[in-house]
């Protein structure tokens, strides 16, 4: 099974850590982003990987290789120019074989510990061309719980509220392949027209996600996931 990474963020909020490396190389708990992301993939049977490198991509080459360290296969497809997100995908579909019904795509800067197991079953089941795995939005604040007299009766640190947002992991048919853009972002081409379609479908995860965007997110992972047990 073959996964696509986009790799090539420069991190600008996470300076000074992104200073001599991109995005998904800051470690969390002593290791990249990148690579709990790859054992991850691999540990629900992902054995070959694209990773889709623009900024300081010798960082990345020069620690991942070949990948027969982990036992996997890596390779790598390097933009010249800035492609955007969706046009890095697409770049990168060129690399999977034929015979591959589907890929796997992640942006390479969150932790995820979702089962990949159910999320691939209901991406099959459905007929979708591209399956997205959501997750909770949690409030990054307290909560007032509001009584119909403005009498404050409690609050909520930090409750889940009822929203879901794109986690950054999807399975995509390959007969999607064509529909990303060369240049761009997928999430606003791609992804409205096959909603439009109905061939956009969702899964929802409960488990736990974390974007890395900023120091404090990077902060509170490093709490977050040593606490779950991740390396």
């Amino acid at each position: 099974m073959y996964a696509l990474i986009l790799a090539g963020g420069k991190g600008e909020r996470l300076r000074p850590f992104t200073d001599d490396r991109p995005k998904p190389m800051v470690p969390v708990n002593g290791m990249p982003i990148l690579e709990h992301q790859i054992r991850w993939l691999n540990s629900y049977g992902v054995d070959h990987f694209v990773l889709l490198c623009g900024y300081l991509h010798h960082v990345i080459q020069e620690y991942f290789g070949d990948g027969s360290r982990w036992g996997v296969a890596i390779e790598y497809c390097v933009e010249e120019t800035p492609l955007g997100r969706g046009g890095a995908f697409k770049q990168g579909f060129t690399r999977i074989p034929k015979s591959e019904p589907f890929v796997i795509g992640t942006n390479g800067d969150n932790l995820n510990t979702q089962d990949l197991r159910p999320f691939l079953e209901a991406h099959q089941g459905t007929g979708a061309l591209v399956t997205v795995m959501l997750t909770q939005l949690r409030s990054p604040y307290g909560i007032a719980q509001i009584e119909e007299d403005h009498r404050i009766s409690g609050f909520q640190e930090k409750p889940l509220l009822p929203y879901w947002l794109n986690a950054g992991v999807y399975a995509i048919s390959a007969a999607c392949f064509n529909r990303f853009p060369d240049q761009g972002d997928h999430e606003d081409t791609t992804f409205p027209a096959l909603a439009e379609e109905g061939k956009l479908y969702a899964f929802r995860s409960t488990a736990y996600w974390r974007a890395v965007d900023t120091v404090k997110d990077l902060t509170e992972a490093t709490r977050e996931f040593a606490g779950i047990g991740g390396q």
